[in-house]
């Protein structure tokens, strides 16, 4: 399957216009929205994102990850394989996270070109064919580059900040449950947050952190809306005590 991760929603023509090439070079390989909404010209909090939900798909997958602001300029195409997974897109941190979690990963920069690529839109001109390619089986021309010579953040391994809300208003960290005990409070927009582990164990209106689905830390009110609480909002600072 081709999963689509990128931050520029679903209206107006942009996603459209990927899956079209997707449907003409890929047919039959199953497309999947995974977001679209990912944090817009954040490739840092979008890499705690894409690590924490790249890592629940089948082997094979391709992800096409188009979280791009410096589109047209020198940033490099790139194919990482981690996880077993490949992942499309930009060189500018996208897939820091994923790369730094699988100590077999490689990279490699895309060098193949088509006949028509815009200046703006590499996801429909570029990243969509080299992922219909990678879903169909079909090689790519790409060079291996070592791992110290893509864009190498020093992002820590997880991220205090809020890093995107859901549609509940749930605002998902760059922080893995698996790294705070149960007793850690959590301090965003001036409140403190104690742990519950599911929605039931605290009262209608109560503010709580849990470890989500996915193994990030999410802040949550059950029954309400967290983004709605003073200071809690995607790229807010969140202090762990």
């Amino acid at each position: 399957m081709i999963v689509l991760f990128t931050d520029f929603g679903l209206s107006g023509p942009y996603t459209g216009q990927m899956k079209a090439v997707l449907a003409a070079q890929a047919p039959g390989v199953a497309v999947i929205d995974l977001f679209a909404d990912a944090p817009a010209f954040d490739p840092q909090l979008s890499a705690y994102l894409l690590a924490a939900y790249s890592a629940g798909f089948p082997t094979g997958t391709v992800f096409l990850c188009v979280v791009d602001p410096g589109v047209g300029t020198v940033r490099r195409p790139l194919v990482a394989d981690a996880g077993g997974h490949a992942f499309v897109g930009p060189d500018n941190g996208l897939f820091e996270l994923v790369l730094r979690r699988d100590a077999g990963a490689r990279v490699r920069a895309i060098d193949w070109r088509p006949e028509r690529l815009s200046d703006t839109f590499h996801g429909r001109d570029l990243f969509a064919p080299v992922a219909a390619r990678l879903a169909t089986g079909q090689a790519v021309e790409s060079t291996p580059l070592s791992l110290g010579a893509v864009a190498k953040p020093e992002w820590p391994d997880d991220l205090p900040r809020v890093v995107y809300v859901d549609v509940y208003g749930n605002a998902m960290t760059g922080i893995r449950a698996s790294s705070l005990p149960a007793s850690a409070a959590l301090r965003v927009g001036g409140a403190e947050v104690r742990h519950a582990r599911t929605f039931g164990a605290v009262p209608e209106g109560s503010t709580f952190w849990y470890g989500n689905s996915n193994g990030l830390v999410e802040i949550a009110v059950n029954r309400g809306r967290a983004d709605r609480l003073p200071g809690v909002s995607v790229g807010a600072a969140v202090l762990v005590a």
